[in-house]
């Protein structure tokens, strides 16, 4: 059952529950069509893989999902990806596009798995989230400057923005007017109906519970209205681009040739895969963990990650594109009322049915409505109000933050991304190697010892108390031995320094070396070293070292008792100035 969460679903399953999901599978599948064929053109891809897309995924994370409320298929970050991996080896509608984009999904499944498996779900946490806005938000910007074309009716190249806005710029006298008509429409009304909708059902006297989801549900009757007007006015002869016939189409086994198979083929795809499975999987884990909170329910990474992997590469196989648990089909499913994974089920039979039935119906419907519908969608991920927060909070957070942002706009979502967990990377061990040691003194009338910066304290001369906030590790050993030779050197009273390490959590092979050294210098200009209230797992591995039996001083349990034991004349206040909160 820790393999197949379905079998505990289905053990349970009723006939109210099985309701609840058939109701919330029609509301998903109804905003899905038009939305999966905007992906489809997002992804380079023929608009019938969109809606291929959702089918066997869904059926593939219904089988192995944790989530009651994650609803599986192409999403607008990850369709962007696989546009701009796959267009940077083969042009847009080639043999060679469609078996890279296949590769993706593929590759993209395979490593999920693999995570998964071993149980490495842990490893999505270096995608800080700082990096992840930045990401996100230059993404979306990129999405949205991509479908600007489309708008306009013009052609204008470009996968980053210094590439496209030149383009855009230069196309912009030849746009097409009717066309632009439809465009700013479409993105007209859809802005209304996401600012307004809810609230004017509202005030019509809908619960409010109703009045959201059918708001989210609004958009597919702007396309609809769209698709009529386009039809009725017969906007094709007009020299708008239309969707046009959408082959009814259902999955079917797909598999690349034996001449897509070769190493040069595959290997540019490797990185863009594995960067496609990382922001998959957190982009599904954190829309699914916040979902499951709300009923107090319990998400498995790990078993996430299984369940992405199998529903990536059963898109592979179907003939879709790489797919994840995407933000706002997510909420409405759980909105609309689904209780278990096999809502996912009933969503891809209806899926299924469109596919097969319903497509004829899409094809007078304007690309340019299409390209308005993500243009609205993407900017709401957009979170401006996240960069100043992050500015008042973490410069070197902000740092990450907008250098992902920038690389992304300039260099694309690879490079982007990449870059923006080295640069996390990188100032995380740069913050690691300079950790915050304070001095520290008494709390008159007690028994605890606080920074002498902040508070006011009683310290004594011959006795210099420090306190390390960090684990000791090779990053950080030699700023702590120049730290503390820098402050004996300047107090020439202290007989005796006291490492507090209340907050060391390791003290690695490294640090250990840097101990032994501190002590041998200290000892050489007569002064003792000590150590006090070092934790059990740490002291457990300094018993296994020399350093115990070479420490001149002693090892306290407190740092009270190794200060008494150390003092013989009285203390010095010391005042903070203004008192601070904090340590």
């Amino acid at each position: 059952m820790r393999w197949l969460p379905i079998l505990t679903t289905v053990r349970h399953y009723r006939r109210e529950t099985a309701t609840a999901d058939a109701v919330a599978a029609a509301v998903v599948a109804l905003m899905l069509i038009p939305q999966s064929l905007a992906y489809a053109l997002l992804a380079g891809m023929p608009p019938e893989a969109g809606l291929i897309a959702n089918i066997a995924p869904l059926v593939a994370y219904a089988l192995l999902g944790t989530s009651s409320a994650l609803a599986v298929g192409p999403a607008a970050v990850t369709s962007l990806m696989t546009g701009a991996a796959a267009g940077a080896l083969h042009a847009s509608g080639s043999p060679g596009y469609a078996w890279a984009v296949w590769w993706l999904a593929l590759l993209a499944g395979l490593f999920s798995l693999l995570l998964g498996v071993l149980r490495l779900g842990a490893l999505a946490q270096w995608l800080s989230h700082p990096v992840l806005h930045g990401f996100v938000a230059a993404s979306a910007i990129l999405i949205a400057a991509s479908q600007l074309r489309h708008l306009l009716g013009v052609e204008a190249a470009g996968t980053v923005l210094p590439d496209l806005l030149p383009a855009l710029v230069r196309a912009l006298p030849d746009a097409h007017a009717p066309t632009l008509a439809f465009g700013l429409a479409t993105l007209a009304a859809l802005w209304l109906a996401r600012r307004h909708a809810a609230a004017l059902l509202r005030r019509a006297g809908w619960p409010a519970a109703r009045a959201a989801l059918a708001a989210k549900v609004a958009p597919v009757l702007v396309l609809a209205a769209a698709t009529a007007a386009s039809a009725w006015g017969d906007a094709a002869a007009h020299g708008v681009r239309v969707v046009g016939t959408v082959p009814a189409a259902l999955p079917s086994w797909t598999w690349a040739p034996a001449e897509a198979w070769r190493w040069e083929m595959v290997q540019p795809l490797l990185l863009p895969a594995l960067l496609l499975a990382l922001v998959g999987f957190v982009e599904s884990v954190s829309v699914g963990q916040s979902l499951a909170a709300r009923r107090r329910e319990r998400l498995d990474p790990d078993a996430e990650l299984r369940a992405l992997g199998a529903a990536n590469v059963a898109a592979a196989c179907s003939g879709g594109f790489p797919v994840t648990g995407g933000f706002a089909r997510s909420v409405v499913n759980y909105e609309a009322g689904a209780r278990t994974p096999l809502a996912g089920l009933w969503t891809a039979a209806a899926l299924a049915l469109a596919a097969w039935q319903l497509t004829p119906l899409l094809a007078p419907l304007p690309q340019a409505a299409l390209a308005a519908t993500i243009v609205v969608a993407v900017l709401g991920l957009v979170d401006a109000p996240a960069f100043a927060r992050v500015w008042r909070y973490s410069r070197s957070d902000f740092t990450a933050m907008v250098l992902t942002l920038l690389l992304t706009l300039t260099a694309g979502v690879e490079t982007g991304l990449a870059g923006g967990v080295l640069t996390s990377v990188a100032l995380l061990l740069w913050r690691h190697s300079r950790p915050h040691i304070a001095v520290v003194g008494r709390v008159p009338g007690t028994e605890h010892f606080r920074n002498v910066r902040r508070h006011r304290v009683q310290t004594w001369p011959q006795v210099l108390s420090l306190r390390i906030d960090e684990s000791l590790t090779f990053a950080n050993a030699r700023f702590l031995e120049d730290w503390i030779a820098a402050a004996v050197a300047a107090q020439p009273a202290v007989r005796h320094v006291v490492l507090q390490c209340s907050a060391v959590n390791d003290i690695d092979a490294s640090a250990l070396e840097s101990l032994l050294t501190i002590e041998e210098r200290l000892a050489a200009a007569g002064v003792t070293l000590h150590l006090s209230e070092v934790k059990g797992p740490v002291m457990d591995r300094l018993q296994r070292s020399e350093l115990p039996q070479r420490l001149a001083g002693r090892i306290h349990l407190t740092h009270h008792q190794a200060v008494q034991a150390l003092t013989d004349c009285p203390a010095q206040d010391v005042s903070g100035g203004a008192e601070r909160t904090g340590e």
